[in-house]
C-alpha cells in the first residue's frame, strides 16, 4: 500500500534496491509524501468534472453540481436530469453523459467502489466501463484512493518525461516502452510513479 508514509517509504526502499537511480532521486529531492483521495464514486465523479479544465474551473463546476445534487450527489436525480439541468449544474453535454453513466452503473450495482476486484487489471476493466473514464483515470483512482502499490499510470506525460530523465533515456518515450522499463520494478511500480511526479515538480537544484 502507498497510503501512509511508512508504507510508501517501504515501497520506495524496495524500489531503490532494484533501481539505484531512484535512490539518487531521493537523495536530491527527498521523499514524496502520500497523496490519498477518498475511496468512493464521488472521487471518480470529481475526476470527470475536472477533465480538461483548470483547477479553478473544476472547483466552480463542482460547487454548482453539489448545490444541485448534494455533497454526496443524488444518483437517481442525476440519472433523470436532462442536458439543460446538467448544464445549469455546471456540466457540458459530454460530461453530463459521463456523469449519468457513472450514476447508473453505481446505482444499479454494476460498479461497486466498495468492492472492486482485487486484481488490478480486472479493477481497471470495471472502472473503464464508465463513459469518459480511460485507463489513466482508473489507474490514478486505484493508486491514490485504494493505495494499490503496483498500479502504474505509464500513460501520464509527467511520468514519461521524468522517468526518461531519471534513467537517462530518450526524451519522451511512448507508453509501451515505459511499461516495459517498469516491469522489473513490480510489485513496487506505484512508488515509481509517485517518485517521478515528486521529482518532476521539484524545483531545480
Amino acid at each position: 500500500m502507498v497510503q501512509t508514509q511508512v508504507s510508501l517509504d517501504h515501497e520506495l526502499d524496495a524500489l531503490a534496491a532494484i533501481e539505484p537511480a531512484f535512490g539518487r532521486v531521493m537523495e536530491r529531492h527527498g521523499r514524496p509524501t502520500p497523496r490519498v483521495r477518498p475511496c468512493t464514486h464521488v472521487t471518480m465523479l470529481r475526476t470527470i468534472v475536472g477533465q480538461q479544465v483548470s483547477v479553478a474551473a473544476a472547483d466552480s463546476m463542482w460547487r454548482k453540481l453539489t448545490d444541485r445534487f448534494g455533497e454526496d450527489p443524488d444518483l437517481p436525480a442525476m440519472m433523470a436530469a436532462d442536458d439543460d439541468e446538467m448544464r445549469a449544474a455546471g456540466l457540458s453535454r459530454q460530461k453530463a453523459g459521463y456523469a449519468r453513466s457513472l450514476a447508473r452503473l453505481v446505482h444499479e450495482g454494476e460498479v461497486d467502489f466498495r468492492d472492486l476486484p482485487q486484481d488490478d487489471e480486472e479493477a481497471i476493466a470495471e472502472l473503464t466501463r464508465i463513459k469518459g473514464i480511460g485507463r489513466w483515470s482508473a489507474e490514478i483512482y486505484l493508486l491514490f484512493s485504494e493505495g494499490r502499490p503496483d498500479v502504474f499510470p505509464a500513460g501520464d506525460l509527467a511520468v514519461q518525461v521524468e522517468l526518461a530523465r531519471i534513467l537517462e533515456r530518450e526524451e519522451r518515450p511512448p507508453e509501451k516502452m515505459v511499461r516495459a522499463w517498469a516491469e522489473p520494478w513490480s510489485p513496487h511500480r506505484g512508488a515509481a510513479a509517485i517518485l517521478a511526479w515528486h521529482s518532476y515538480m521539484a524545483p531545480p537544484l
